[in-house]
């Protein structure tokens, strides 16, 4: 049994956060799941999502989660300009990018607010961090810009003009970068006098 419990932790450090299906897949039984964490050895922090009891959380941890809950998701818009640390949003919900086709996942935590995207506006500009031992993947600064743009009635359009003039400024992106995801998004008309105001 210690064997098998070291095993599991040993499996928790190196993912970071550790699914029930990834113990499913080392032929391992998901007891031992709740009996390390009666022990305190692990910490349950969502439904079926563990991490090691003496792991530091980063204030990245929500996107890890959301990404091991979701891995077919990309991190977007206002969880992508936090994470880059461009402009003044701080979401309590985790922006998730989902496929117009898939279907909504049913997670408790971390609350996500689901976006949908299609095409290459879906699939360009799309970096991959890790997190918390997890990969990650979140839209580049200068997609993220373009995206807040095309959703600028979800988010509001003076979060979007932020982090626009934020993005230059602290030059995380140049002008052609942003115009090339612009046009990804088509919101070249959106876009085009706030870029050359603050040229």
């Amino acid at each position: 049994m210690a064997d098998r419990q070291d095993k599991v932790l040993a499996l928790a450090r190196r993912k970071g956060i550790l699914r029930v299906k990834d113990l499913q897949d080392a032929g391992i039984h998901t007891e031992y799941l709740r009996r390390l964490a009666a022990k305190g050895m692990l910490v349950k922090i969502g439904r079926g999502l563990y991490m090691p009891a003496d792991a530091e959380l980063s204030a990245n941890a929500g996107l890890a989660q959301a990404s091991r809950r979701v891995p077919h998701g990309i991190i977007c818009l206002l969880s992508a300009l936090r994470f880059h640390e461009i402009g003044t949003a701080n979401p309590f919900e985790v922006w998730i990018a989902l496929d117009q086709d898939v279907r909504r996942p049913q997670v408790e935590y971390p609350p996500l607010r689901i976006v949908r995207f299609s095409g290459r506006a879906r699939t360009e500009g799309v970096d991959r961090h890790r997190i918390e031992s997890v990969q990650v993947k979140i839209y580049n600064p200068a997609k993220t810009v373009a995206d807040c743009s095309k959703f600028r009635n979800k988010i509001g359009l003076d979060v979007a003009i932020e982090a626009l003039r934020d993005c230059l400024r602290t030059r995380k992106c140049t002008h052609e970068q942003l115009w090339q995801y612009a046009q990804v998004c088509r919101v070249t008309e959106v876009m085009r006098p706030y870029l050359e105001a603050v040229s």
